[in-house]
């Protein structure tokens, strides 16, 4: 049995690992990457050959984890994908968003290089179309959760909610050769813990490798109690002030997690009457998914619904699918609240809201999740005084913010409980999907608390478990 880190791999975005046992070649997530140093990656050969590949088993459905999946299938995988049922409902609704954008962005590069004059960096196709993300469909597989499916006479696998979205998952793999059994855990992104929407992540008893994602290894959340107080007070003073709140937002569980945030305030008058608008198709089709797995949500959520309180349905609140909607936001006079993709800045309809607001110092651009380094959201939170946003400079004079309880990952010591579960040592500890420098703080942790073997893989690095 050995594995081959093919992302993830001392960087947060396309998380892709390669294991091979027991006549298997299983490949767990197949993620885009995001950040600008590393965004050579997506137009590279797969490491592994796709049409060698049995299964990819699907953690969740962010696309730094499933975004390659049409580049995969177009090179030649033709095996089964396998996910949760939310996951499945929800993979086509990302990955023709994720083709759409890979279009829009390779016809204006396109245009804006032959009026400069100049050449990029990356070819003016795109990645892949929406006609290679149709391929992937009819590959997909649901799978309950907790229910062990077999691969082969020695191999299963098992999906434990990992609490980060809906329908995402840890990925247990259990090897039976018939003198002892062993077992991989791929905690995919672990959520946290008493979260409004989501179920609890799962902990184990019992594993004997767990690759392990440690996004905010290095740091704890801010009460989550107080992400209604930041809210409403930045709603307050932004209107206060005369201008729009822009929020950069995550089409799947940030947005409906916001919504479940604003609903309260409004209910609550914690807040003044103002438009509000989700202004993402994606968002808005994913927001249709939760409607239809009411019973996958957190029990705090589902009673809220059966009350007839729906927190996707509050005065002031418009979902916005078409350009001319979106367009249109444009000609309000007044104060509104804006939510759009993508959530780091990186594509998207919310450019265009930026564009608009950025240079305008009564404005707040509010950011609800992790930024990555190397795309415009980081640049914003780390107070650069100018931005580029599609081929102009634009001075930042807007209001800056960030609130750090709203995110779906687990922190440095809900990881720390998370693993201390386990009621044995594992074999070995990999650190993946962080920044550097979280993993080596969260490595340090683990080494002092528990004293158990870390390592933290290099991109394409194998390492045989056998």
């Amino acid at each position: 049995m050995y594995i081959k880190f093919l992302g993830g791999a001392q960087q947060v975005t396309g998380s892709c690992y390669f294991l091979e046992v027991e006549g298997l070649k299983l490949m767990i997530d197949c993620g885009l990457f995001q950040e600008r140093d590393f965004l050579s990656r997506n137009w590279e050969t797969f490491p592994i050959p796709p049409q060698d590949i049995d299964y990819v088993l699907l953690s969740h459905v962010h696309v730094d984890h499933c975004g390659l999946l049409p580049k995969l299938v177009l090179e030649g995988f033709s095996g089964k994908i396998l996910t949760t049922a939310p996951s499945f409902e929800m993979l086509p609704i990302v990955l023709e968003d994720s083709a759409h954008i890979q279009e829009e962005d390779a016809a204006y590069k396109k245009k804006r290089h032959r009026r400069e004059g100049r050449k990029g960096p990356y070819p003016e196709i795109p990645l892949y179309t929406v006609e290679d993300a149709l391929k992937v469909f009819p590959l997909l597989d649901a799978v309950p959760y907790k229910t062990n499916l077999t691969l082969n006479k020695k191999v299963s696998v098992c999906f434990h909610d990992a609490g980060h979205i809906l329908g995402s998952s840890m990925v247990e793999i259990i090897v039976n050769d018939g003198n002892k059994t062993r077992n991989i855990v791929f905690s995919g992104d672990i959520g946290q813990w008493n979260k409004p929407l989501v179920k609890d992540p799962t902990k184990f008893e019992n594993a004997d490798y767990i690759v392990m994602e440690s996004t905010y290894g290095d740091r704890n959340h801010e009460d989550s109690a107080s992400v209604d107080d930041s809210l409403a007070r930045t709603i307050i003073e932004t209107i206060g002030e005369g201008g729009n709140v822009v929020i950069p937002t995550f089409a799947i569980e940030r947005a409906q997690e916001l919504m479940f945030h604003l609903s309260c305030l409004v209910r609550e008058d914690r807040i003044p009457y103002m438009m509000m608008f989700l202004d993402s198709p994606m968002a808005v089709d994913i927001t249709d998914v939760f409607l239809r797995h009411v019973n996958s949500l957190d029990k705090e959520s589902k009673r809220l619904f059966e009350q007839g309180r729906s927190p996707f349905r509050f005065p002031g609140m418009r979902l916005i699918r078409s350009v001319e909607e979106s367009k249109a936001i444009n000609n309000i006079k007044g104060s509104c609240l804006i939510m759009a993709g993508s959530g780091m800045c990186t594509g998207g309809r919310i450019k265009h809201h930026l564009k608009r607001n950025i240079a305008r110092a009564e404005s707040t651009i509010l950011f609800v999740g992790y930024q990555v380094k190397g795309t415009l959201g980081r640049e914003l939170i780390d107070g650069r005084e100018k931005v580029r946003i599609h081929g102009q400079m634009f001075p930042v004079k807007a209001r800056i913010e960030q609130i750090q309880g709203f995110s779906a990952h687990a922190d440095s010591d809900d990881l720390l409980d998370w693993l201390g579960a386990l009621e044995s040592p594992p074999k070995k500890i990999f650190l993946t999907h962080g920044e550097k420098e979280a993993m080596s703080v969260l490595s340090d942790h683990i080494k002092q608390k528990y004293n158990w073997p870390v390592h933290i893989p290099e991109y394409l690095e194998e390492i045989d478990l056998d």
